[in-house]
């Protein structure tokens, strides 16, 4: 009789592992089946998100659900004595959401907590020279993202990137295209892809779209992104991020191949909502 409860505990436990994420899918649905954004939280978004304003009305629809998914699963908290009230929630949320508008739940599944900081802080850092002695210093930051989990802005950072939402800089774009990056356990510039065939077409466009432009920063010649991009490729993915969103036309002309990339990647084209 044990070994016959115990053989159904493990069916059981086997079954629930493995169907265990359209578990939590029909979990998540019931839960925020009647959750919707508030007319005053839509007037925040409104206020303070030009994107949101220029989005189609289903666009809009599919962002405020995801928007009460994300605070309704992820924490938002205020560092260095900052106070985090609902409309500080929304924006952050808002433009993570975004990123991900026609994903489905859950959206950044190793996101655990957002740490909100009034503005640029201080990291400590250690550094080596070539004769093994240990430095000590700090670096002043707008924000960071850890494989771990944890996201960390200045908020006075996110406002501004929403502010001026046409000049190709928008932190929370930038932080959240890094958990975007990680999700595959690297941070390499390439993000989690539905086949070996997007892989290669990511690898062959992105490399090429990379080495330009850092042949374009070295050489002083035009460029749509911004020089930051050149960096490394997990900040070009990053920079790429924020230019797609915030300057789709440019881009498009810019590189037509590598703004077809990015559409199929996030599944929406920006340049079809209007112009601010």
């Amino acid at each position: 009789m044990i070994n016959v409860f115990l053989l159904l505990a493990l069916v059981v436990f086997v079954v629930l592992y493995w169907r265990w994420q359209h578990i939590q899918n029909l979990l998540w649905a019931r839960k925020y089946k009647e959750i919707t954004l508030s007319q005053p939280d839509r007037q925040v978004l409104l206020q303070y998100m030009p994107i949101y304003r220029a989005m189609t009305d289903a666009d809009r629809v599919a962002l405020e659900r995801h928007v009460a998914w994300f605070l309704g699963e992820k924490r938002i908290l205020g560092r260095d004595g900052l106070r985090v009230n609902r409309a500080m929630e929304l924006i952050v949320a808002a433009d993570a959401c975004l990123l991900v508008l026609n994903q489905s739940w859950p959206l950044y599944p190793n996101v655990k907590e957002v740490l909100l900081y009034p503005s640029s802080y201080y990291v400590p850092q250690t550094s080596q020279d070539a004769a093994g002695l240990v430095n000590y210093h700090t670096s002043v930051r707008q924000g960071e993202s850890w494989p771990g989990g944890t996201l960390v802005l200045s908020w006075h950072d996110v406002l501004e990137g929403n502010r001026l939402p046409g000049d190709g800089h928008n932190l929370v774009f930038h932080e959240f295209a890094h958990q975007l990056d990680q999700q595959t356990g690297q941070t390499n510039g390439t993000p989690q892809l539905p086949s070996k065939q997007d892989y290669a077409d990511w690898a062959r466009v992105f490399n090429r779209a990379y080495s330009n432009l850092k042949s374009h920063v070295a050489y002083q010649m035009p460029h749509v992104m911004h020089s930051y991009g050149a960096t490394n490729e997990a900040e070009f993915f990053a920079v790429l991020t924020e230019t797609f969103i915030e300057k789709p036309a440019q881009l498009r002309d810019y590189d037509p191949e590598l703004y077809r990339l990015l559409m199929r990647y996030f599944k929406f084209d920006p340049a079809q909502w209007q112009r601010y």
